[in-house]
C-alpha cells in the first residue's frame, strides 16, 4: 500500500496543530512535516518541524527543494494560512468591514497578502511534490463567504474578495494540473466556524452547535477528502462535504 508524505503549511495555528496531531497519528503517510512562523509548544515527536516566512518566496522555494531531495512522493499538502482580523501596521485593527466607507487600501492589502498571495507562493512551490504517479491532494482552507454566487448579505469587503481570488487560484492551477499533473486534485475547504483565534471576535454571534473544535473540522476534512477525484476537480466543499457553488 502506498503512503506518501504530507505537509501541513500554517501549522502553529489552531487547526493546523490539530491537523499535524491527526496526521501524524493516523499511520498512513510515510513522514509528516509541518511549517510554519514558529514552533509550537509542544512538538510531536516524529514530526519534521521548519520554521520559516511564507512571504518570502526563495524561501519557500528552498524549503520545498529540500523536501524534493528528501524523497519519497507527497499525497498530501494543506495550507491553513488565512486570516480574518489582526493588528496591523501602527497598531491599526484590521476587522471585517461592514460598509463601503470603511473599506481601507491597507486593510485591503493585508487580506490580500494573507489571503491570497501567501498561499499562492506555496501553491506555486508544492506542486512538484505532489506530482507523481500516485493520487495527491492539495487543500486551502477557504470559507463559504468567498462564494460570488452564494453572497446575500454583502459587507466583510476584503476576507470575501480575498477568498474569491484564492478560489480562483485554485480553479486555474487545477486546468493546469489536468494538463500536467493529472493526479493532482485541488480542494478548497470550509471548515465552518471553528473555536480559534481568527473566529474569537464573532463567536458569539454563532448559532448554537455551529461553533466547532479543531477535532470535529480536520476529522470531516480527512474522511472528505478521500472520496475527491482529480478529474472532476476543483472542490468547493464545506464541513459536511457539500458544495458550495463559486
Amino acid at each position: 500500500m502506498f503512503k506518501g508524505n504530507a505537509l501541513v503549511i500554517g501549522a502553529s495555528g489552531g487547526i493546523g496543530k490539530t491537523l499535524v496531531k491527526k496526521l501524524y497519528e493516523s499511520g498512513e503517510y510515510e513522514c509528516v512535516y509541518a511549517v510554519s512562523r514558529s514552533l509550537p509548544a509542544s512538538p510531536i515527536e516524529g514530526v519534521q518541524y521548519h520554521t520559516l516566512d511564507s512571504g518570502n518566496d526563495d524561501l519557500v522555494a528552498q524549503y520545498c527543494q529540500q523536501l524534493m531531495q528528501a524523497g519519497g512522493q507527497f499525497s498530501l499538502v494543506v495550507c491553513c494560512i488565512g486570516a480574518l482580523h489582526a493588528i496591523g501596521a501602527d497598531n491599526q485593527k484590521i476587522m471585517p468591514e461592514k460598509r463601503l466607507e470603511d473599506i481601507h487600501k491597507d486593510q485591503l492589502s493585508f487580506y490580500f497578502t494573507t489571503n491570497v498571495i501567501l498561499p499562492a507562493i506555496w501553491l506555486k512551490h508544492v506542486e512538484p511534490l505532489l506530482k507523481g504517479a500516485e493520487p495527491s491532494k492539495l487543500v486551502f482552507f477557504s470559507a463559504r463567504v468567498g462564494s460570488i454566487s452564494d453572497n446575500h448579505l454583502g459587507g466583510w469587503y476584503g476576507y470575501r474578495a480575498s477568498k474569491s481570488a484564492l478560489n480562483m487560484m485554485i480553479k486555474c492551477a487545477q486546468i493546469e494540473c489536468q494538463r500536467r499533473a493529472k493526479n493532482i486534485c485541488l480542494i478548497s475547504y470550509h471548515p465552518g466556524t471553528v473555536e480559534t483565534e481568527l473566529s474569537r471576535p464573532f463567536q458569539s454571534k454563532v448559532p448554537k452547535g455551529k461553533l466547532f473544535t479543531t477535532d470535529f473540522t480536520v476529522t470531516q476534512l480527512l474522511n472528505i477528502i478521500p472520496n475527491l477525484t482529480a478529474d472532476t476537480g476543483p472542490h468547493y466543499v464545506d464541513w459536511q462535504g457539500r458544495v458550495i457553488p463559486w
